[in-house]
């Protein structure tokens, strides 16, 4: 069986090429999503939307707003604890969480967030002494962080309501627990593997030692209360009734979100929105979409203003410390020659 998929694997790599076929998975999605997308809004009423949203309670929006800033918050810290695993203690907060909210903030809107985020990243810690192969690890680890997150969140949830997965992907509940329960199995795996002793991937210099046992229960921490923060922003933008458990919610949640990051669109854009759309049609399809609507300007769209204000910002400001720091030489240059030329001339001696 082994041998078999080796060999298909050789295969696809020789004749079509695993980037092709990541290409086609993603089209395929976002022509799905949009079809259904277009088929649910066909007949919705623009004027409700308008209506629902404001109608919407400032407390709510407020809510919600606040807990958009305290998930962005924690992604600051996946940062942190990728500087800190590949050893780059040195690497203060601030530059941690400079890097976090704007790498994240760049490549949730805009799309395949390894390569849009990563060159965030490489631009801000370039100047602090990274090279390039140490951004690739530090990415690796945020990446295992937001992997390991979701894997429990969705594991766990996904056991606590069978149904909720359902909704999403179809599948009866009962597939839906059993799968949940061997990414389960294979989470502890990974926990107890870790903590029985050093463990690294790659080879040379691309060699990534992965966290510990305690650093790894950290970790998973970390990509709970990022998700957990999320959850919470939509949570507080859904309408009141039908009522819906914030545990059903986050499953429905982490699982459109997921499907969007596999999609590489902008912002999952149409691929979120018809995932949550379909797992949420007890509700008014109005009222649902002005709620996705303004989470969509909150989690997706201030970030991205603010963030590209900062890095704007940042440019220029690097751009100009060399045109002073050359004033500052021609200065002293200046005032050097106009001290020697006021020194006393020695008159000449018989």
């Amino acid at each position: 069986m082994i041998n078999a998929l080796q060999t298909a694997a050789n295969f696809i790599d020789r004749k079509i090429g695993w980037s092709r076929i990541g290409l086609i998975v993603s089209l395929t999605i976002i022509a799905v999503a949009l079809h259904t997308l277009f088929k649910l809004l066909q007949h919705i009423d623009i004027q409700k939307i308008i209506d629902a949203i404001r109608e919407k309670q400032g407390r709510e929006i407020a809510i919600a707003a606040g807990a958009v800033a305290a998930g962005y918050f924690t992604l600051t810290f996946y940062d942190l604890f990728a500087l800190r695993t590949i050893g780059r203690s040195d690497i203060p907060y601030r530059i941690a969480a400079l890097s976090g909210f704007t790498s994240y903030a760049v490549g949730h809107n805009i799309g395949a967030t390894v390569l849009t985020g990563g060159a965030v990243r490489y631009r801000i810690y370039s100047a602090h002494g990274l090279d390039a192969v140490e951004v690739a690890k530090l990415c690796f680890v945020a990446g295992l962080t937001f992997w390991l997150g979701n894997a429990t969140v969705l594991g766990l949830g996904i056991l606590y309501v069978p149904g909720a997965a359902a909704r999403v992907d179809q599948l009866p509940p009962s597939v839906n627990a059993v799968v949940a329960v061997i990414a389960l199995i294979i989470l502890a795996a990974y926990i107890v593997w870790v903590w029985s002793g050093r463990r690294t991937l790659g080879r040379g210099g691309w060699l990534v030692e992965l966290p510990n046992g305690p650093s790894t229960l950290l970790q998973i921490t970390i990509g709970i209360v990022d998700l957990s923060c999320c959850t919470l922003a939509m949570y507080m933008l859904l309408p009141d009734q039908p009522h819906i458990g914030f545990v059903t919610l986050a499953v429905i949640f982490v699982s459109a979100t997921l499907l969007g990051f596999a999609s590489h669109a902008p912002g999952g854009i149409g691929v979120f929105d018809a995932a949550m759309m379909i797992a949420l049609l007890q509700y008014d399809k109005e009222d649902l979409v002005a709620g996705l609507l303004i989470f969509r300007f909150l989690y997706y769209a201030c970030p991205f203003v603010l963030a590209l204000v900062i890095l704007g910002v940042r440019e220029i400001l690097l751009g100009i410390k060399p045109v002073r720091a050359e004033l500052k030489r021609e200065h002293a240059v200046i005032k050097s020659e106009s001290a020697a030329q006021q020194l006393p001339v020695a008159p000449p001696q018989d």
